[in-house]
């Protein structure tokens, strides 16, 4: 199910929010879990419910590592002869790293893996093999499920996390709720379980809170706007020009290449508002996961500001276990590559995610190396040399293969200027903009004034105005952000005639 469509916004968010409080209300939590696990399950398996088995096996296999586990520590703690009266009623922390866990917790992450690599590469396998070996296996055609490279990664935490001693102990229902927690579950955040679970069993947070509630429709509604008044529409132009790269020259490739910048921006920051939005709602507060990554003035900035929760779990299952920083230069840049490498192959099954992230790669160990360089530009320099690496990096994350990512940027640089394309330009003539600007005499001496209208809006919002979070912290539930909100959402709502999905759900 998507957050932009008519059956989310006026069947399931009612019926969800309703029916949660509602059965919160007569004390019994556990049922408010069981109806939230159910919601989340309906939304997950919307449009493929053999998705459900998927998410449902993965939950049922990583909760019994876990159990697993569990049992090893309460017996290392029973031989050890600290058997606390009260065990059975609070955590066991402290008592991870055992020898007898390590076996199981790297199986769990392998069976993790296993799965993430069946669903998602292996017609990528196949299909490398048959180039190199010459042979002619058949590709398996296997369709990737929904988010399935989110709710692993965030299993895999809990099962290294648990094997550290860091988790407590969690019922089935509760651990299934986190893993399949809607507002996260497709494109993330990818949650921790100490920031997600103890929320979800807090006895305060099970009351409606009318702050919270306004608060997470303004969320959700700047996000929506994000989405489907901003994102989608660059999209339409994007589309158009990665079709045929080789018909581009350099002014309408430029175009296409910025349009995919902010496209890819406005689609996942949109995503995350709505998520930090929906778990507002809920009385559940998720980690902020975008941070206005566009006014970084260096690579190694940028990539603490994008997908914060990614970054953060190679940092901490990766490269930190790999040595990180602690020794010596040569180890340290290695372990970046290897981290940025892991990252392009998360992102997708083609040679194209991997280009992208051996390039990041490579500038981030050259920032490193010559930071103090990097840190004496002048801010506008290095912001400019940040943001110019990242929209020619991208041209390989968004192209079909690398010839075309090579072709886009081989366009820009034939210097080639021609007029804007028809396609573009028919691209941002929205409904609202020819309502406001059709008819008048601007429009037929620059027909390009559409066009220039939205590239302008959308460097204002990314440069000029507060994050998500920022713009939340101040949030006061008064009639002027009550306008806003309808506006926002009014006017979402009434573009969904060109509903898709979230970029990131191809990830």
């Amino acid at each position: 199910m998507l957050f932009n469509s008519y059956i989310f916004i006026f069947v399931f968010l009612p019926i969800c929010i309703f029916g949660y409080f509602l059965l919160n209300k007569t004390k019994k939590y556990r049922l408010g879990h069981g109806f939230l696990l159910g919601m989340s399950l309906w939304f997950y398996g919307y449009f493929n419910p053999s998705y459900l088995l998927i998410i449902i096996s993965s939950a049922i296999i990583n909760y019994l590592f876990y159990l697993w586990m569990k049992r090893l520590q309460a017996m290392a703690v029973l031989e050890a002869g600290t058997i606390n009266p009260e065990l059975d009623k609070v955590p066991i922390y402290g008592v991870g790293r055992l020898k007898q866990c390590k076996p199981v917790m790297i199986f769990g992450v392998i069976v993790n893996l296993g799965i993430i690599f069946y669903f998602k590469y292996m017609d990528f396998f196949i299909e490398n093999v048959n180039s190199i070996a010459h042979t002619d296996w058949p590709l398996m055609h296997i369709v990737l499920p929904l988010g399935i490279s989110f709710f692993t990664f965030q299993q895999i935490s809990f099962i290294v996390d648990t094997y550290r001693g860091e988790v407590p102990s969690y019922d089935f229902l509760t651990y299934a709720c986190y893993v399949t927690f809607f507002p996260q579950l497709i494109a993330g955040p990818i949650v921790t379980h100490d920031e997600l679970i103890p929320q979800l069993l807090d006895e305060k947070k099970k009351t409606v809170n009318f702050d919270n509630m306004a608060k997470g429709f303004y969320m959700f509604a700047m996000g929506l706007g994000k989405k489907v008044l901003l994102a989608d529409v660059f999209g339409v132009a994007v589309n158009w020009g990665f079709d045929d790269v080789s018909s581009l020259k350099a002014t309408n490739a430029i175009l296409v290449l910025i349009g995919y910048c902010f496209q890819i921006y406005f689609d996942f920051s949109g995503y995350c508002d709505m998520a930090i939005g929906l778990g507002q709602m809920l009385n559940i507060d998720l980690p902020v996961n975008f941070n206005s990554p566009y006014k970084s003035l260096t690579i190694t900035e940028f990539w603490t500001r994008w997908h914060m929760t990614l970054s953060r779990f190679f940092t901490r299952y990766v490269y930190i276990p790999l040595g990180g920083n602690r020794k010596g230069n040569i180890r340290t840049y290695v372990n970046l590559f290897i981290v940025f490498l892991l990252s392009g192959f998360w992102h997708g099954a083609a040679w194209t995610f991997v280009a992208w992230s051996v390039f990041n790669g490579i500038f981030v160990i050259i920032t490193r190396m010559f930071r103090k360089r990097f840190e004496g530009l002048h801010p506008a320099l290095g912001w400019m040399i940040t943001q110019g690496f990242f929209a020619f990096s991208v041209a390989f994350f968004r192209a079909d293969t690398i010839q075309d990512g090579v072709e886009l940027i081989k366009q820009i640089l034939y210097v080639d200027f021609t007029n804007i394309d028809v396609n573009i330009l028919y691209a941002f003539q929205t409904p609202a903009l020819k309502f406001l600007l059709d008819g008048t005499a601007i429009t037929h001496s620059l027909p390009f004034i559409y066009v220039g209208i939205y590239y302008f809006l959308a460097l204002v919002i990314v440069l000029g105005s507060r994050n998500s979070h920022e713009l939340m912290a101040a949030y006061k539930p008064n009639w002027r952000n009550m306008l806003w909100t309808v506006a926002l959402l009014v006017a979402s709502i009434m573009s969904f005639s060109g509903i898709s999905t979230f970029l990131y759900f191809n990830f």
